[in-house]
């Protein structure tokens, strides 16, 4: 099997680099890779409104067509060099399932690989991301009550996010299933979070689908492991579960990030 990164964001992303797809590019070939997939974040669902500070979470609809001519003319341009794949990392928001759905049939015959994560979570009637920021994920602890109360919530959406019905271009590989340890040195959780996790792995393997196996929490300062980490992965490699390395790289010099850390741990 061939050198591989699976998730790669690009300049589309608000929240990212301005490096163009070129230099991503470059950098992967210096890397050996052989194969990338550009999985820049999705728009988010019709009707959603983006709840962190910034509102930079996702491209924005109008960009979908010009990010899908760029990345074809890249494969034309690299072609016999390296393979590319134009891919979508899609953020499952509970509650939006049908937008979600009707987004992926409109677009999904024009993705060669994509990804469908979480990252905001559904507290009542308001929604946040969890990732955005330690001072986010503060004031969240004193929302929820706990920080094992905000675990709890990202596994069971996690969960959704697998069993969900969002149509045949739903994809088939789960993100970083374990972003919510993001900022885990300074928020420690404090409960066992073992059953929920191999629940995950669990439904997972019955629907067919992958595992991101996500090299960024190595870089990560309040993280420092991948997502998920090593005892998820050796669950994960036990119970035949598909791994797909990604460095989640949102900058160029991002592109292969934890990929020596998990070579040494595993093969692929």
């Amino acid at each position: 099997m061939g050198k591989k990164d699976g998730h790669i964001h690009t300049y589309y992303c608000p929240h990212g680099t301005k490096d163009p797809f070129e230099k991503y590019i470059e950098m992967a070939i210096s890397l050996d890779f052989e194969e990338v997939s550009f999985t820049e974040h999705a728009p988010l669902p019709d009707g959603f409104i983006d709840t962190t500070p910034t509102q930079d979470s996702a491209m924005s609809a109008n960009q979908l067509d010009l990010y899908f001519e760029e990345i074809r003319a890249l494969k034309e341009k690299y072609k016999g060099k390296i393979k590319i794949n134009c891919g979508l990392e899609v953020d499952y928001i509970e509650g939006y399932e049908q937008e979600i759905k009707k987004a992926l049939n409109n677009i999904g015959s024009k993705l060669d690989d994509a990804i469908l994560s979480v990252h905001f979570l559904k507290n009542g009637d308001k929604y946040d991301c969890l990732d955005y920021s330690p001072q986010y994920f503060e004031q969240m602890i004193h929302e929820y009550g706990s920080v094992e109360k905000i675990y709890e919530k990202y596994y069971d959406t996690v969960r959704m996010s697998i069993t969900s019905d969002l149509g045949v271009f739903k994809p088939k590989r789960i993100g970083h299933i374990t972003l919510v340890h993001k900022f885990q040195k300074r928020f420690p959780y404090q409960g066992n979070e073992n059953s929920a996790i191999i629940e995950i792995l669990k439904l997972i393997k019955q629907h067919g689908y992958a595992l991101d196996y996500n090299g960024a929490g190595t870089a990560k300062p309040l993280c420092r492991e991948p997502y998920p980490p090593n005892w998820v992965i050796q669950k994960a490699v036990e119970m035949q579960v598909p791994l797909v390395y990604g460095s989640d790289a949102h900058q160029a010099k991002e592109l292969g990030q934890g990929y020596k850390e998990m070579q040494d741990f595993i093969h692929f």
